[in-house]
């Protein structure tokens, strides 16, 4: 048996990170949304998602499996529900199924009429699901501190240099290989989770809730705070409050970025800041694909920036900025708050050839190159537009 974490029909709302990945692929916490899964449940976990993106993903042997919707946050509760299911029976609520066991052909599923598989179909009121993006660093501070207790239990965090200034060092943890010299690191308010192979340099601030990911690189005096999560294999520098990287994004030096979800091969040029308040004070408006309007982000809210997007230099990122995915921003002034999928500048449409070119040449700084199968994706989104 294994868990099966499909893309539920309200997926759309999650863009522009879901143009790109599943659903189970987001990384909000420690890690992704698949590997929580995996890390609790003790089982193997597959993804089920669009017809275009199921490449990116192991086959589904068929079988015995339970078929869990992706967006939904496992609470112990639920997941011993989840996990004493019978061939049949299912889990639902109001936006459909949740969670349920059956050996039908994975072929079949279709996520909008989900439960004609099931016999015995049971009500659950309880559950938090992801609707959309901007939860992501809404409950990142959370997550932070779920993760840090599951990753790390009956774990011994690598030792801390001498030369830093540390506070409450229970709640720090390193993996091997980091490099850490001459940084202060505050987790009174917070868990510190340092992923292997990380590199902080030295004069760095960092204060818990915060996730360093493998092989990441902290550019020196930089000031991090909660709750921020930067993926693996990033570059990153200057003042960053409450973001959640992806992975391989950069945003190497000054500037202020915050309240902000990050998608991967993004990069921001130097000295590039965003706003995530209101002059006003009052409630930021966010664009939403999925429901074509603008949406409540909370009253702070700052950009979401889908994958291979970047900014130039001294970019004014404006406050509940939905940024789409293969972009090349850059204009005078503040930028518009929506700006669609494969934009050059603000207005004009990005060449899809030049698009995987210059991918590519950014993918080759972190000795990666542009795959078939993200090309296949790519020429998906851009002619769907």
């Amino acid at each position: 048996m294994a868990i099966v974490l499909f893309d539920n029909a309200q997926r759309n709302y999650l863009q522009p990170f879901i143009a790109t990945k599943a659903i189970a692929a987001l990384r909000f916490g420690i890690i992704t949304i698949a590997e929580r899964w995996a890390l609790r449940t003790n089982q193997q976990v597959f993804i089920h998602t669009n017809h275009y993106l199921q490449s990116l993903y192991p086959l589904l042997e068929e079988g015995d499996h339970v078929w869990v919707d992706a967006s939904i946050m496992p609470t112990e509760n639920l997941l011993d529900r989840i996990l004493s299911l019978q061939i049949g029976e299912a889990l639902a609520n109001e936006r459909g199924l949740i969670a349920g066991r059956t050996n039908a052909p994975s072929h079949t599923f279709n996520p909008k009429e989900s439960l004609q598989w099931f016999q015995n179909i049971y009500d659950v009121l309880d559950v938090e699901c992801i609707q959309y993006p901007q939860q992501l660093f809404h409950w990142n501070d959370k997550m932070i501190r779920e993760d840090f207790a599951y990753l790390t239990k009956n774990k011994t965090s690598q030792p801390i240099n001498h030369s830093n200034q540390v506070i409450n060092a229970q709640a720090i943890f390193l993996e091997d290989n980091v490099t850490l010299d001459f940084c202060t690191l505050n987790a009174s308010t917070g868990p510190i989770y340092i992923a292997k192979d990380a590199v902080i340099m030295e004069g760095s601030m960092l204060r818990g809730p915060l996730v360093i990911g493998k092989n990441s690189l902290v550019k020196m005096g930089s000031k991090f705070y909660g709750a921020t999560t930067i993926g693996p294999n990033c570059v990153v520098g200057g003042e960053i409050k409450n973001v959640v990287f992806q992975g391989h994004s950069n945003k190497a030096h000054d500037g202020y970025l915050g309240d902000s979800v990050i998608g991967e091969w993004c990069n921001f040029g130097a000295g590039s800041s965003n706003s995530n308040v209101k002059n006003t004070g009052g409630d930021v408006k966010i664009w939403n694909a999925g429901a074509n309007a603008f949406v409540s982000g909370g009253q702070k809210c700052g950009v979401l920036m889908g994958d291979y997007s970047r900014v130039a230099i001294n970019s004014s990122v404006n406050t509940g900025s939905f940024i789409g995915v293969c972009c090349n921003v850059f204009g005078a002034g503040l930028l518009p708050t929506k700006i669609p999928n494969f934009t050059w500048g603000t207005l004009a449409e990005y060449d899809l050839e030049k698009a995987y070119t210059d991918i590519n040449n950014w993918k080759q700084m972190k000795h990666q190159s542009l795959t078939d199968a993200e090309i296949g994706i790519l020429k998906h989104i851009f002619e769907a537009r």
